[in-house]
């Protein structure tokens, strides 16, 4: 059961998301934004047309070459049973058609379309191979989420939103080069739903991310080994280099607040986000009394106590 339900997006990129309809306006009622300066979103709908054709649609009917943000909805009219392969395979082919496309979200489905761990996603990583000017990535699911290693240089933020990320997708991560990347998020979510990390893959990633000296912002969340995460964070030479750390939505407990206060120094942080946490308030006191005279914006609200558990992640199914 989640206690956090993932939302349409109203922004992406740094633009707003527009809607590409899902039936022609042949009377030419509303005036299109320009290509550029919105996120396009296409999903399909229930009894409207298959994604295929929105997408023949959206390639033919939009100046393509000025798009720069693609946000892809639902592709199931009624239910998945392939996954997101055919709509990569779609993108992919067309991509010489799009040359401005810097930014791509997957599947930006609501718990009403689809829970996060039903959705069914792919090799994405071919996505950054047919665009390797692609600045930002964003991935929603991972049931059937695979990573293969690969060098892109133009990457700059990477999110995987998910239930339960498997450590094969983790390591597919630490095996990648992003030279440039400033923001990494990752939901690495509970064993229930495929989220099998260990800490050392943990280790491998956060060794890996010493070949990203630009990244500012990393995330390692929701995870039910949220105080391994705090203990491999907390010993780990990239964190030296963040602005902000994000280790929120977790089963994090005292056992993970600990390893905070005793690792290395956290004071350089501009932000450092423990919401959704189960320490006690003993422990939240010293890491307010560590850390705050330093000016970090600690962000540490509890998790609600649901259900009779003890601890739980914010986002499973």
């Amino acid at each position: 059961m989640s206690y956090y339900y993932p939302s349409h997006l109203t922004a992406f990129h740094g633009l707003p998301v527009h809607g590409f309809p899902t039936e022609p306006d042949k009377a030419g009622r509303t005036s299109p934004p320009a290509p550029g300066s919105v996120a396009w979103r296409i999903g399909a709908a229930y009894e409207e047309d298959p994604f295929e054709v929105l997408w023949a649609r959206f390639r033919d009917e939009v100046r393509a070459e000025e798009v720069t943000a693609l946000v892809v909805g639902p592709w199931w009219i009624d239910y998945d049973e392939e996954g997101i392969g055919p709509v990569l395979d779609l993108i992919t082919a067309d991509a010489h058609r799009f040359p401005a496309l810097r930014a791509v979200f997957l599947a930006d489905a609501e718990s009403e379309e689809s829970e996060i761990s039903w959705i069914k996603q792919s090799e994405v990583t071919r996505l950054l191979r047919a665009f390797p000017r692609l600045t930002e990535l964003g991935v929603r699911g991972a049931e059937g989420l695979v990573v293969e290693p690969l060098l892109h240089d133009g990457l700059r933020t990477l999110r995987v939103e998910s239930g339960g990320l498997p450590r094969e997708c983790v390591r597919g991560l630490s095996a990648c080069a992003f030279p440039n990347l400033e923001r990494m998020e990752l939901w690495l979510g509970t064993g229930w739903y495929g989220g099998d990390c260990r800490r050392e893959d943990i280790d491998a990633l956060l060794a890996g991310l010493a070949h990203s000296p630009g990244l500012r912002h990393l995330g390692l969340q929701n995870s039910d080994i949220q105080n391994d995460i705090a203990a491999a964070v907390a010993a780990a030479p990239v964190v030296v280099r963040l602005d902000s750390l994000d280790l929120s939505m977790g089963a994090l407990d005292d056992e993970g607040g600990e390893a905070l206060l005793t690792g290395q120094p956290l004071t350089h942080l501009g932000a450092l986000n423990l919401n959704h946490h189960f320490m006690s308030e003993s422990v939240v006191r010293r890491l307010r009394q560590s850390l705050e005279p330093h000016d970090v914006c600690l962000t540490l609200k509890p998790a609600s106590r649901r259900n009779g558990q003890e601890r739980y992640v914010a986002v499973s199914e």
